[in-house]
């Protein structure tokens, strides 16, 4: 029998508070700072209990008065150190309170905080580190080796968060004041390899947490007694900036695990009193394959924010766990995000919501004219009014020509495919840009082919990504092995281990597939969609080796 979803709540109390609250503040330490003195003693920050776990094993939960004062003693720290406005400031702290304690205190001094994956192999902390000309790096007991081998070789300070600080070695120089003052650095995967950074400014996340507390339906949010559960990264957009702001403005609670537990998942929701959750497209069928348990009866949660959801399960979850699931769409680049969050709900479809009061959307051609409904179009996004780029990222840093391709005609263009239906709904179709999204990461195809490349059994190579049913998509290699190469599993996993200590363990091919050809354009460029002509799934094809088991999360 399906469970009821939970009735639909009146979202304006939050929303009209979020924007009194937004309308008084210049930065996001700021309406921190005044959510805190309005309402101390409410819960800011939460982290369900996990045993062994290196920190707070036993669960931990944070007021905002609490909050406030452990930001303030960063604050203190840095100042002393001589750090300021201007100053980039990595982030290697997983997802542990320290890390949201650290970028409000940095918000405060109106400098940068540069979140870094976990997962980067050294070259890659090289790059970021040197792009972002990091000032200083705070790191863990875990990775502090890491972080102080690649860090030293670049003149970086790099000490564990709790260490002494080193004088800062230049004066403070501010990148903006006010709302439009820098303050984050976030590094999403290119087309052409590196990754690109999206230089993110106060302004941002006053945009993006109001869209949350505007979007209603479904997504409501109260006003001062929501708990919600996220499980993801804080170095992606999601927790650490679009959910965390939104909450801050209503004064509400993060939940913040580590990662996603699937055996536990259930029990910390009502653990931690969820009232919504996040999710990624691997988490509802991971879900849905374990046998039931009390727990899963046991919550209280009104939602679930995410994308991906396969539409062949998606009434299947609600009917077993009540739980409405809105798909929703957004980048990193425009900070804010649409919803099918308004009943009726198109689950049984790829529906993503419709343009709002703050955010143009359009359907164009490849000339840049608009589509009719029903026509497949790249999607191309603006702020509603007379500045289009207000709300978004302000630049990829030291790229302007990537940030002038991306806003040409005045639109974002996403380089994502998509159909829309005449009353405006927007479907989600495929990503025409050159990225694989691979369990929420973006992966830069060419940077993993740039990776195989070098093995000598490889002619040529192109990426592409293939279904997933657990992670939305998966990394495949198409080579074209040079002449006389064995085209066997052991070739395939010899060319997979010469990439590990090249890219991170998630960007390495789950599937390998040897190619008579690699089709190509008169200029040259694989023809990726003739690949496979007469084949609808990749992975079925003749000859293709699956890799997925050698993918292991490792450290160089």
């Amino acid at each position: 029998m399906a469970r009821a979803l939970p009735p639909q709540i009146d979202g304006t109390p939050a929303r009209e508070a979020a924007e009194a609250l937004a309308a008084r503040c210049d930065t996001a330490y700021e309406a921190f700072a005044k959510a805190a003195q309005m309402h101390p003693d409410l819960p800011f920050l939460c982290v369900p209990p996990r045993e062994g776990r290196a920190y707070h094993p036993d669960g931990f939960e944070v007021t905002y008065g609490d909050a406030l004062a452990k930001v303030q003693s960063r604050i203190d720290r840095l100042r002393a150190a001589g750090y300021g406005a201007g100053h980039r400031v990595a982030l290697m702290l997983d997802n542990r309170p320290e890390h949201i304690f650290t970028q409000l205190a940095l918000y405060a001094l109106q400098a940068t905080q540069v979140p870094v994956n976990p997962d980067y192999l050294d070259h890659e902390l090289t790059y970021l580190l040197e792009h972002s000309e990091a000032d200083l790096a705070f790191g863990l007991p875990h990775n502090i080796d890491q972080l102080q081998r690649v860090a030293g070789k670049l003149g970086v300070a790099a000490v564990l968060e709790t260490d002494p600080l080193p004088q800062a070695s230049s004066a403070p120089h501010p990148r903006g004041t006010g709302r439009q003052a820098e303050a984050a650095l976030i590094y999403t995967s290119g087309t052409t390899g590196r990754p690109k950074g999206c230089v993110i400014d106060h302004e941002y996340h006053f945009a993006v947490g109001l869209a949350y507390a505007r979007l209603g339906g479904r997504l409501a949010l109260q006003l001062r007694a929501d708990r919600i559960f996220v499980p993801l990264p804080v170095f992606h957009v999601n927790a650490g900036i679009n959910t965390l702001t939104a909450l801050i403005l209503t004064g509400n609670c993060l939940i913040l695990p580590d990662r996603f537990h699937p055996a536990s998942w259930w029990q910390d929701i009502v653990t931690t009193r969820a009232t919504a959750m996040h999710y990624l497209g691997i988490i509802p069928p991971i879900l849905l394959k374990r046998d039931s348990e009390p727990a899963e009866e046991q919550h209280t949660l009104r939602f679930g924010l995410g994308a991906g959801l396969e539409p062949r399960i998606h009434q299947e979850f609600e009917d077993r766990f009540g739980v409405p699931m809105v798909e929703v769409w957004g980048m990193t680049e425009t900070g804010r995000f649409l919803g099918d969050c308004i009943e009726p709900r198109r689950i049984h479809t790829r529906a993503f919501g419709t343009a709002t009061p703050d955010l143009d959307a359009r359907v164009v051609d490849e000339a840049g004219a608009p589509v009719p409904p029903g026509t497949e179009g790249e999607l191309v996004v603006r702020a509603h009014g007379p500045d289009p780029r207000q709300g978004f990222f302000r630049e990829y840093l030291k790229n302007p020509d990537a940030t002038a391709e991306a806003w040409r005609s005045g639109w974002f263009h996403t380089g994502d495919v998509v159909v829309q239906e005449p009353d405006g709904m927007l479907h989600f179709v495929e990503r025409r840009k050159n990225i694989i999204r691979r369990s929420g990461e973006n992966i830069s195809a060419a940077e993993v082919g740039n990776a195989l490349i070098g093995h000598p059994a490889v002619e040529a190579v192109a990426v592409i990504g293939v279904t997933d049913e657990m992670r939305d998509e998966e990394v495949m290699a198409c080579i074209l092995p040079k002449p006389g190469t064995p085209r066997d599993a052991d070739t395939a996993r010899a060319i997979f281990d010469s990439a590990r200590e090249l890219v991170a363990y998630y960007k390495l091919p789950g599937w390998a597939a040897f190619v008579d050809d690699l089709p190509r354009t008169g200029t040259q460029k694989v023809r990726k969609g003739l690949i496979f002509p007469d084949v609808d799934d990749p992975r079925s094809a003749p000859g293709v080796v699956d890799l997925r088991d050698l993918k292991k999360r490792s450290k160089a």
